[in-house]
């Protein structure tokens, strides 16, 4: 379950929100754990519609790392329907894939993917399980992987299908791939959710300065969950100079 909080704090300096989420129970701090998952994928020219299938053999791939753009890579033609103002460059469409593992410690863990950018049109899936799809191609986007992943020595598959197909379709080289980073993003269960901290300043004079935030947290678990918000402010020195502190429960 998703609920979101919202809150106001007021204090005449310049400084820095630093938001933490402690579970009750414990008095644990959320932990977030972000990895580079940009090395090691496999890629391939065209539509290969069997590779969403997690046993499916990607040998004969390109290794790569990303960003990656294809378009780049080939050979400018008049004969393209990119047209000039696209750069002439070959679009088309293009598969990725990925193997990866994990710990058997973090089966308790909510696990996502996190795209900075896929140009454009990209359609994902973990382990033959499909995730969605993401229209065009410059805003980021997430996947919640949990439910569909293994543990331990059992590998997992992620497959991304990029189509630029459709010609042309710019005014500006757009480029084609996973042109932006990708990370790899371990939670606990209670955890702020992917872009939940929204921060606003409605009232900022030389005296003083009015700060609101909404604060969206998500609980995974089959439990209901009571756990504390502590939001500070900060100034350039690093000292607080503003804190608020606020026991919530989410289903």
């Amino acid at each position: 379950m998703i609920k979101n909080y919202k809150y106001r704090l007021q204090k005449s300096a310049t400084a820095i929100m630093v938001l933490f989420l402690v579970a009750c129970a414990s008095t644990k701090k959320e932990s977030r754990i972000i990895a580079d998952f940009n090395p090691d994928w496999n890629f391939k020219l065209g539509d290969h519609p069997m590779a969403i299938q997690a046993n499916f053999d990607a040998n004969d791939w390109r290794t790569l790392d990303l960003p990656h753009d294809w378009s780049i890579e080939g050979s400018f033609s008049k004969d393209h329907p990119t047209t000039p103002k696209q750069g002439s460059l070959p679009a088309g469409m293009g598969w990725y894939r990925k193997s990866f593992t994990l710990p058997e410690s973090a089966k308790n863990k909510s696990i996502a993917i996190e795209f900075d950018g896929v140009f454009c049109n990209s359609e994902v899936w973990i382990n033959g399980n499909y995730l969605g799809k993401r229209p065009f191609g410059y805003i980021s986007f997430s996947y919640d992987l949990t439910k569909y992943l293994n543990f331990g020595n059992q590998k997992n598959e992620i497959a991304v299908k990029v189509d630029n197909d459709a010609q042309p379709s710019s005014r500006w080289y757009t480029g084609s791939g996973i042109y932006r980073n990708v990370r790899l993003v371990t939670t606990d269960k209670l955890h702020v959710t992917h872009w939940g901290t929204v921060v606003t300043t409605p009232e900022v004079s030389k005296e003083k300065a009015t700060v609101d935030y909404n604060v969206s947290i998500q609980n995974d678990s089959d439990l209901p969950k009571e756990f504390k918000v502590v939001t500070s402010i900060l100034d350039a020195n690093n000292r607080s100079v503003a804190r608020i502190e606020s026991t919530e429960k989410v289903d």
